[in-house]
């Protein structure tokens, strides 16, 4: 891990930041980013673990939402999933709706060790992709005690059925069959084969133009992210297609749910869905004007007011 300050955005003076490590169950080394606030008191202090986008690293969304929220009072720590960014794994830039979840609820083990955190008072924020795997990893894991989804995406939805549901039986059928077929050449090869660089080009439909502008651009490039020129093995999506993490949101009751979406998000309908499927307490935020992007790191869009007032509400010593 490096110890240079490599974000995306700049540093906060209210706020101690120190890398730190952590294993999950698997055994995979995570690096992490924790975040304290500078003024904090003697006692221990509720605290968040917060992750994505799905192909983003911590230098990036989640490290601004992290660094925001220990401004406003929390412990706080973002970090990379496993066989991404600065933690283990090989081979790299694979993704597990399993692991991935795990990654989250190892995080929480991470903070309700850290002595500045009362374990009892512990919330997760998922951005993007990551949105659902909070979602995923609150619903099993019960010290979770709040959950804020912000521009989720429900990941194994739409890689098992494209967006908006759009693919047929017959394109599922002909994807799973080459993405099988995929691992005979990466198991004679000994190394997997990669999908294209994501984002290189601003082209297609306005939500990939948004992701390019983004991921590819001063606002957000950052060179371990998967999202930023780099891609995933061909065959990540392979237990995406059958592993849906969302099929027991509705146990996350009775902690509450805040669902935070943009009005004009391509993948509103995601949180739309998910939100109808929780169990109350529940809230849907809908932000006027807002696209998908604008909720990774616009602060005068991102409604951190509520998120701390969410959070000071139902972790509350």
């Amino acid at each position: 891990m490096t110890n240079d300050w490599d974000k995306v955005f700049p540093r906060s003076a209210n706020v101690d930041h120190q890398k730190i490590s952590f294993k999950n169950r698997y055994g995979i080394t995570l690096a992490g980013d924790l975040y304290l606030p500078k003024n904090r008191a003697n006692g221990r202090l509720a605290a968040l673990a917060v992750g994505g986008p799905f192909g983003a690293v911590k230098e990036q969304s989640s490290g601004l939402y992290a660094q925001t929220m220990a401004e406003r009072g929390f412990v706080t720590l973002a970090f990379d999933p496993s066989y991404t960014g600065e933690s283990g794994g090989a081979p790299r830039n694979v993704a597990s709706p399993d692991i991935n979840t795990e990654d989250f609820m190892a995080a929480i083990d991470s903070l309700g060790l850290h002595d500045a955190v009362d374990r009892e008072r512990i919330g997760v924020i998922g951005i993007c992709g990551w949105g659902g795997m909070a979602l995923s990893a609150a619903a099993v894991d019960k010290r979770v005690k709040a959950v804020v989804a912000s521009t989720m995406y429900d990941m194994t939805r739409v890689m098992s059925k494209g967006y908006n549901d759009s693919m047929t039986l017959e394109q599922r059928t002909q994807t799973l069959e080459q993405l099988s077929r995929q691992r005979w050449t990466d198991a004679e090869r000994g190394t997997p084969n990669y999908q294209p660089r994501y984002n290189v080009e601003r082209k297609g439909e306005p939500f990939m133009i948004d992701y390019h502008d983004y991921y590819m651009t001063p606002r957000g490039y950052h060179p371990r992210a998967v999202n930023s020129g780099n891609a995933w093995t061909i065959t990540t999506p392979l237990p995406f297609n059958n592993l849906p993490i969302l099929t027991c949101i509705s146990e996350i009751s009775p902690r509450p749910v805040l669902f935070v979406h943009g009005e004009k998000a391509h993948s509103l309908y995601f949180a739309q869905t998910a939100y109808a499927a929780a169990a109350e307490p529940k809230e849907l935020m809908i932000i006027a004007g807002a696209s998908h992007t604008d909720l990774y790191d616009k602060m005068d869009v991102i409604p951190f007011d509520r998120l701390q007032s969410f959070f000071n509400q139902h972790l509350a010593a």
